[in-house]
């Protein structure tokens, strides 16, 4: 298997995952600051690694398949981080570790029937994606961004209007997925 950049930033977005959880249990000032920067330089890198895949040709099967996974690891020990903190309601977490899990078992299993098209990346799930990535290092940070933005308070708005569309994108992609499922189980 040849190492693409777009495989290597995938792989450099796993390895972020134990620094992010080590440096924001660590007892400084500069914490949350520092793992609000690592969470968001693994969201620059997830749209980096794809955008750089498709421009350039580089897409591979290891990078579609390693690519989800590294995204919804980075969400979970986040999200996780977070709920030990405080900072994000279990609700929530359990609405979008729970989605990803059950999403990624429906695109596997339609995959292997042959109906993977049905789906589909939809724009919801990009928008549910964008504001998690924008929710998760706010809440990371939990203080005022340069002295005018609340992000404990934003960070919490936006998580759980990504819950809500975490729960939109799932009943989407089953409503897709329905007519497949009912074939495969009379």
């Amino acid at each position: 298997m040849k190492l693409t950049i777009p495989t290597i930033l995938t792989i450099f977005r796993i390895a972020l995952i134990p620094v992010l959880v080590v440096v924001f249990y660590l007892p400084y000032a500069w914490s949350n600051i520092v793992a609000a920067m690592i969470f968001a330089i693994g969201a620059i890198t997830d749209w980096l690694d794809g955008w750089i895949a498709r421009r350039y040709g580089m897409t591979s099967k290891f990078g579609a398949f390693l690519d989800p996974v590294a995204d919804k690891l980075l969400v979970a020990a986040a999200l996780i981080v977070l709920v030990k903190l405080g900072r994000a309601d279990e609700v929530v977490a359990v609405i979008i570790i729970g989605r990803e899990i059950a999403i990624s078992a429906l695109r596997e299993w339609m995959a292997q029937i042959g109906a993977s098209r049905s789906v589909a990346v939809h724009m919801v799930g990009k928008v549910k994606t964008v504001v998690q990535m924008i929710a998760i290092p706010f809440l990371l940070y939990y203080d005022m961004l340069f002295g005018v933005i609340d992000t404990a308070k934003w960070g919490t708005v936006l998580i759980w209007i990504s819950a809500f569309l975490t729960i939109w994108s799932m009943v989407y992609y089953l409503q897709k997925a329905l007519p497949e499922i009912r074939a495969r189980v009379h």
